[in-house]
């Protein structure tokens, strides 16, 4: 993953709303949740929660499929384990630290 990407992802996140409606995803696992019962679960209203899952799937955090008449939402999980992994690969590289030796104990 490249900076951009990630900065753009993480600024996708920074928002509170959108954060609750990615977590609700997350928790939903690989099956998601029609946009309906994410509407529910978090009491927001139908546009705005639409403009909330716009700028997650336009990062590539979320996913969506059309099953007949309903919208499916699911969470990108190899775009958040990518996301981590960016977070974490360079754990004290320059300093070293106590997970590090851990890890190669």
């Amino acid at each position: 993953m490249n900076i951009e990407q990630a900065a753009k992802q993480l600024e996708a996140l920074g928002n509170v709303t959108r954060l609750q409606v990615y977590r609700t995803l997350v928790r939903a696992g690989e099956a998601g949740l029609p946009v309906g019962q994410i509407q529910e679960r978090l009491g927001i209203p139908g546009s705005t929660l639409s403009h909330h899952l716009q700028r997650l799937l336009l990062t590539g955090l979320v996913t969506q499929e059309r099953q007949a008449t309903t919208l499916i939402c699911r969470a990108s999980f190899p775009a958040m384990n990518g996301l981590i992994g960016f977070l974490a690969d360079e754990c004290c590289a320059d300093a070293g630290c106590a997970s590090q030796a851990e890890n190669a104990a």
